[in-house]
């Protein structure tokens, strides 16, 4: 009996000593409340579910800023399981992860932990020489199927550089509950601003901020939509001491003191020394005029290779360049070490340029409301120039006069153009007490073309033997630069006899000739193919055939009937002319009805003619840079259905 009652002890105390344990191992009260709701029914195109989201920001007296991150979230089918994925960003020199954790709970409550020992920590930027920046990662991917609940918690460190933030209240996937919260120390303040979304506006208590939001819907996938940050609500946060003693250049009151920030940044490295400025005149010794030596300078930039060496990020030096004669010596740099070393050529030419911060990727991203770099992702050049020089990229400044916009990064827009996801964007132009957020350039449809010429000997079998001639300027020739520079032949074979046979079936690509024209940066392209079956022979008499062979460059069919998001169309001018020699002993009998629409964000026609035994076939479509709200979405969806309508329409021969 003493026997049992020793060994019933002994089993209570390891019992209880194995409880703290067990307890810091299962998932949180939160992650376990989150598991228990009830979702509704959604959509086949969701694939999960946020159940809980919170952010707890936290700056301390030290300087430091803590952030914890909470997060659940129900896998709903198979392919949701990529989110079942815990990322962990760092910066090596100024912060560092104090904690991360995940677990899964399955449906019947059963669960599993992820500790340490299931890390990654790797290069942020694979890409990159050399970065600061890394990440931590656990994935559960293979442990996880429709029904379970992922979670994750987070602490990083890290000593910020500007007291600013952003809370970005879900991503795609519909979030039952997203909350952020800022504590500050006693006598500071927080500032708040929301975007996409009616006021949030924060609880407070003493100085700990909430803001918070439930029951955010799906964002579906759209074409030709905004980008997800321009489409779930967004709150930037500015924080500092209420006497602001400690602020200094941690916010920003106007564009201008922000310009002035980073032309400290940016100025002291415009360094010139004999070997740029040797450079620099080699490059330009035959150039005429002045857009002929900023395209010699702009070119020679562009191709140096593209490399990325972050140190001491967290301090400023990731919006700080590496001076320009140590770009120009090494052969590489990143975006902003571009802009500098071209600033530099230029001014051994006695042509002055400016940095411009821009966020590459989405036009309508920056908000003009608040002053922060974080808004900014990319740096490009503008370059002063006199009345003589006129490009598309042109613009006049308030302060600076007349501005010529270059992306010295991307090598397949050359001077004079500007990546279309960048046109129209806010952006920054770093010039002292000049500098200005200015709206950059927008290219019209006339620089932008895209001409085509298709000859075509039909057959009475059917078969066809053809050749198009392409002509590209502005963006529409960028796609082909692309191309052509980044794939092998085989491959760039196999991209257009996918096209070809898209439009013809079984078309054999017989021959490829390329022209990339460096003097107008216009792209030329002959294209030789056949295709056996391309007309349909009916009863023996009747040759049945569409006119149009080939799909316009980027084509796109609004087919959904409703729409949620805006349409964004670009500036583009597409034309198409045709003949076909029509085979012997056959005559038009029947040819479809002439087509020509307008609309306030586009034009389109086509034609048919007969004549001599050829058919002439034109068709021509421009559209203006334009953003279509949703209440117009049936107008716009019918104006590209009748487009595609048009374009199906067969022409029918007749054997006499």
């Amino acid at each position: 009996m003493i026997y049992k009652k020793h060994f019933l002890l002994l089993s209570l105390f390891i019992f209880f000593l194995s409880m703290p344990a067990l307890a810091a191992d299962a998932p949180p009260p939160w992650m376990r409340q989150a598991a228990s709701i009830t979702t509704a029914t959604y959509d086949k195109d969701v694939d999960g579910v946020v159940l809980y989201d919170e952010e707890i920001v936290t700056y301390g007296s030290n300087g430091m800023l803590t952030k914890t991150e909470n997060l659940a979230i129900k896998i709903i089918n198979r392919e949701g399981r990529g989110y079942a994925r815990a990322v962990a960003d760092y910066l090596v020199s100024s912060g560092r992860v104090r904690e991360i954790k995940a677990w899964i709970i399955r449906p019947d409550g059963t669960w599993k932990d992820y500790d340490k020992k299931t890390v990654i920590d790797r290069i942020a930027d694979p890409d990159d020489v050399y970065n600061e920046g890394r990440e931590m990662i656990i994935s559960a991917r293979d442990d996880v199927d429709a029904g379970f609940v992922f979670g994750y918690t987070i602490t990083t460190e890290e000593r910020p550089l500007l007291f600013q933030d952003i809370w970005q209240a879900q991503s795609r996937l519909p979030t039952i509950s997203s909350r952020f919260v800022l504590n500050l120390p006693s006598g500071w303040k927080a500032t708040s601003m929301t975007f996409n979304h009616a006021e949030i506006k924060p609880q407070v208590n003493g100085s700990s901020y909430t803001w918070q939001l439930s029951d955010l819907p799906f964002i579906p996938i759209e074409p030709m939509s905004p980008t997800v940050k321009n489409l779930v609500p967004l709150v930037a946060i500015n924080y500092q001491p209420e006497d602001n003693s400690q602020a200094g250049a941690r916010t920003f009151s106007d564009w201008v003191e922000l310009s002035r920030w980073l032309t400290g940044m940016y100025d002291p490295q415009v360094i010139i020394n004999d070997d740029i400025a040797n450079k620099a005149k080699e490059l330009t010794v035959n150039a005429k005029t002045e857009l002929d030596k900023i395209r010699a300078i702009g070119t020679y930039v562009q191709n140096l290779q593209y490399i990325s060496i972050d140190i001491g990020v967290g301090y400023g030096n990731g919006l700080r360049p590496r001076s320009s004669d140590l770009v120009f010596g090494r052969g590489y740099g990143d975006c902003k070490d571009k802009a500098n070393l071209m600033r530099a050529m230029l001014k051994t030419l006695n042509i002055d340029a400016f940095p411009v911060v821009i966020f590459s990727g989405d036009p309508t991203f920056v908000r003009r409301e608040w002053v922060t770099p974080r808004q900014f992702n990319h740096c490009i050049v503008a370059v002063k120039v006199s009345n003589e020089t006129d490009a598309p990229t042109v613009m006049m400044h308030e302060k600076l006069g007349r501005l010529l916009i270059f992306d010295a990064t991307d090598p397949y827009t050359p001077v004079g153009d500007l990546p279309d996801h960048e046109q129209g964007s806010l952006a920054l132009i770093v010039a002292g007490d000049n500098g200005t957020l200015s709206e950059m350039p927008i290219t019209p449809a006339e620089a932008n073309t895209f001409k085509r010429n298709v000859a075509v000997k039909l057959l009475g079998d059917g078969s066809i033997d053809g050749v198009i001639t392409e002509r590209s300027n502005g963006q529409p020739s960028t796609y082909s630069r692309r191309l052509f520079r980044t794939l092998s032949n085989a491959d760039v074979n196999r991209v257009f006899e996918g096209w070809l046979t898209r439009g013809a079936t079984a078309a054999r690509l017989k021959k490829l000739t390329p022209k990339d024209n460096h003097a107008d940066a216009s792209f030329d392209l002959d294209v030789e193919f056949s295709a056996p079956r391309y007309a349909q022979l009916m009863q023996g008499r009747l040759l049945v055939f569409k006119p149009a062979i080939v799909n316009r460059s980027n084509s796109i069919y609004l087919t959904d009937k409703t729409r949620t998001h805006p349409v964004m169309i670009d500036s583009d001018s597409f034309s198409e002319s045709a003949v076909f020699d029509l085979p012997e002993g056959f005559a038009v009998d029947e040819l479809p009805d002439s087509v020509n629409l307008k609309t306030s964000f586009g034009v389109y026609q086509n034609s048919y003619t007969v004549k001599e035994g050829k058919l002439y076939y034109t068709r021509s479509l421009t559209t203006n840079r334009t953003k279509v709200p949703v209440e117009s979405y049936d107008k716009i969806r019918k104006f590209y259905t009748d487009i595609l309508a048009a374009e199906q329409s067969p022409v029918v021969l007749l054997k006499q």
